[in-house]
């Protein structure tokens, strides 16, 4: 038979597919993009109606040669790329350089790669979509007049290696305001009143709510200790009689299964992987894992998507699994979800999935490295997930008079699990302790338990928060996420400080001259606005290159306003009194990839640099020096003894200067968004506490 090249972009990708078709198919990878614009000038020709001026991508040589001798000994060639924009302009450009026509039934697509997908995808070839390809251009043209227009300025008038762009300078702005608002925050002081009741030998709280005025409830925020002094004055020689008693039952939808920027935020929170690793991992999912005892296997559906649409067949197939593995009372008997909040969602794609529920993590644990199984299963729990019952909870609410003030004490707890049985998530929920009461109930007063409070700044972005921000702003897409925050982070705009993102004097610098200059470059509303416009290129085949003209008749005046006014900015490093030990000058903080970290100012005389030693005021317990922090060669933070290498000492959590109470070794502390773990630094001791995170963190 007539042997078909199938040509997808990555190696792993050629391995899976070319394992489900067969000796009549040859599968070869273009390995990313072929053709690009030139990195070293402009490459749109502006006065010929922006015409893109593509290259082959350096180093493809090889790469191509193989595709041309392929092709011309294969009877068809079907392009694979990825089901994108992206993919579509890669596949665009494959056709391009292997003389294809366009208008042939040469381009193949499918959302997950699995032996029915594909088998299916080869079946049915289609041309490639023009508009697919324009509205990539648009954006790719879109984005290299912005990059390249403005960041020689920032050259000229910062420093070299910084850029600008559509998506990354409008984050770095997000983040810069947030910090600004942290800055200029007062907090203001206020005050909950909780008060121990009694009934019988039963003790539950409630809480202070307001007071009756004209038969009616008022809701009274407590300001002040004097506010509070008063009604506990008042309520220390009152009776407290129940009023009312509500009991109830409340459901608890499961969430929708995974899209590209939930998958993002949900393993940032759960996982703690970045949403750079998030992809990288998911990726490999996506392309295929070998499987022991089955070769090759797609184990997840694409990964670039804004829908949260499933398949019919996937619906039909965990609605057995559920019925089989929990019972019919778990399973919702299939639910489909429609296009979720997010207006610009294009809905092209399906959630993603697992490419079988029947392919459970515990099941091929063996086969995945660790990331992978944490990753992979996330994606399981949250789909399958997604198509149980809700959970249902009891619920009681108690009202309580003493004089004219009201206190009010609710409380829930699980009746039935429903979804939480295999996604389980966080309740904050109080469980229910209150005891049974009814109406005309008398209840002692134990004491009062007044507690100060302040308002708390806005918290600075995570990349979980700030990736739901971009995409409730409509900023950027799905794939675009992960790469502008590595960028951000690769400019030296923003650091990592304790999981949060924090922006660094430069990237204020930056941001505040792009605001004075490039007012629409950083504006939100401007950028969505302008998303918008991309996406209706391929959604009403509008002519891309009228879009780029519009924008940039008024970016160029703008951009010569800027060449002219833009004076020298210098930025001074922060000196420090520590001595540069090779020539004796003061040395300054520098920001490098992983952080902070002293380097000598005589540079490029003296190239002497430091670690940023930040002492914990802990011994270590094995020579009792110093505990210092210290980075690993990933960036991973760690704790270890300041005389290393004649001292080995190191701990991934943080030591404290506690005590042990079992073995009097050292005691370490890892917190997260739960709360404190404190345990022994002794691997032979067992010692673990848990401490609540406190109200006012």
């Amino acid at each position: 038979m007539a042997k078909s090249l199938v040509i997808v972009e990555s190696p792993a990708k050629a391995k899976t597919i070319g394992k489900f078709l067969g000796r009549n198919y040859k599968v070869k990878a273009s390995v990313g993009h072929v053709r690009d614009l030139p990195k070293s000038k402009l490459g749109i020709d502006i006065e010929n109606n922006f015409e893109p001026q593509y290259i082959t991508i350096r180093g493809k040589g090889p790469v191509l040669s193989e595709l041309r001798k392929e092709a011309k000994k294969a009877d068809k060639v079907l392009l694979a790329t990825d089901p994108d924009r992206e993919g579509e302009a890669i596949s665009w450009h494959l056709a391009h350089i292997l003389k294809l026509d366009d208008s042939d039934k040469n381009r193949i697509e499918f959302n997950e790669i699995t032996k029915n997908a594909i088998s299916k995808a080869v079946k049915n070839p289609r041309p490639i979509n023009k508009k697919l390809v324009d509205a990539q251009q648009a954006r790719r043209v879109l984005d290299r007049l912005v990059g390249y227009k403005i960041s020689p300025l920032l050259w000229r008038n910062i420093k070299r290696g910084l850029s600008a762009g559509r998506v990354q300078s409008v984050a770095t702005k997000l983040i810069c305001d947030r910090e600004k608002e942290i800055d200029d925050f007062k907090p203001e002081e206020y005050w909950s009143l909780g008060v121990i009741l009694k009934k019988g030998r039963s003790k539950f709280e409630a809480s202070f709510f307001g007071e009756i005025l004209n038969n009616k409830e008022k809701k009274i925020e407590l300001k002040k200790k004097e506010e509070v002094d008063k009604i506990i004055d008042k309520i220390q020689k009152g009776e407290f009689i129940v009023t009312e008693v509500k009991k109830g039952t409340k459901k608890r939808n499961p969430y929708p299964p995974f899209t590209t920027s939930s998958i993002q935020q949900d393993a940032s929170k759960r996982i703690g992987f970045s949403t750079k690793k998030t992809m990288r991992i998911a990726q490999q999912l996506y392309e295929g894992i070998d499987i022991k005892g089955q070769g090759t296997v797609g184990l997840i559906t694409y990964i670039r998507t804004d829908s949260i649409r499933l398949s019919d067949e996937s619906i039909s197939s965990t609605k057995d699994y559920l019925n089989k593995e929990f019972g019919k009372e778990y399973s919702a008997g299939g639910r489909q979800f429609q296009k979720g909040k997010n207006k610009a969602a294009q809905d092209a794609h399906e959630a993603i999935r697992p490419t079988s529920v029947f392919m459970s993590p515990d099941s091929i644990k063996d086969s995945l490295s660790r990331d992978q199984y944490k990753l992979y299963k996330l994606i399981w729990e949250r789909f399958v997930a997604s198509q149980m019952t809700p959970a249902l909870y009891e619920t009681l609410s108690v009202k309580i008079k003493c004089g004219n003030y009201i206190f009010k004490a609710t409380g829930s707890k699980i009746k039935f699990d429903g979804f939480m049985k295999v996604y389980n998530i966080s309740n904050k929920e109080k469980d229910i302790n209150i005891p049974n009461l009814k109406e005309g109930d008398k209840v002692d007063l134990v004491k009062p338990n007044p507690q100060q409070h302040f308002t708390q700044p806005p918290p600075r972005y995570t990349e979980a928060s700030l990736v739901k921000t971009l995409e409730e702003l409509g900023i950027g897409r799905p794939s675009t996420y992960a790469p502008t925050i590595s960028t951000i982070l690769s400019r030296g705009y923003v650091v990592v400080e304790n999981k949060s993102l924090k922006p660094t004097e430069l990237g204020i610098i930056v941001t505040e001259l792009l605001k004075k200059y490039f007012t629409d470059i950083v504006n939100e509303e401007f950028t969505a606005g302008m998303e918008e416009k991309l996406d209706k290129i391929e959604e009403f085949d509008i002519n891309w290159k009228k879009i780029i003209d519009d924008f940039y008749k008024d970016f160029s005046k703008v951009l010569e306003v800027a060449e002219k006014e833009i004076s020298k900015i210098e930025i001074k490093d922060e000196e420090t009194d520590q001595l540069c030990d090779k020539c004796g000058k003061n040395m300054v903080i520098k920001h490098g990839r992983y952080g902070k970290f002293l380097a000598c100012p005589g540079y490029p005389e003296c190239k002497n640099t430091k670690p940023i030693v930040q002492e914990l005021g802990v011994k270590c317990p094995q020579c009792g020096g110093n505990i210092i922090q210290r980075r690993s060669r990933k960036g991973r933070t760690f704790f270890g003894c300041n005389s290393y290498p004649d001292c080995d000492f190191v701990s991934w959590d943080k030591p404290i200067e506690e005590k042990c109470p079992d073995c009097s070794s050292l005691l370490s502390e890892k917190t997260t968004r739960r709360g404190t773990t404190i345990k022994c630094t002794n691997k032979d001791c067992k010692y673990k506490r848990k401490e609540e995170k406190s109200e006012n963190c």
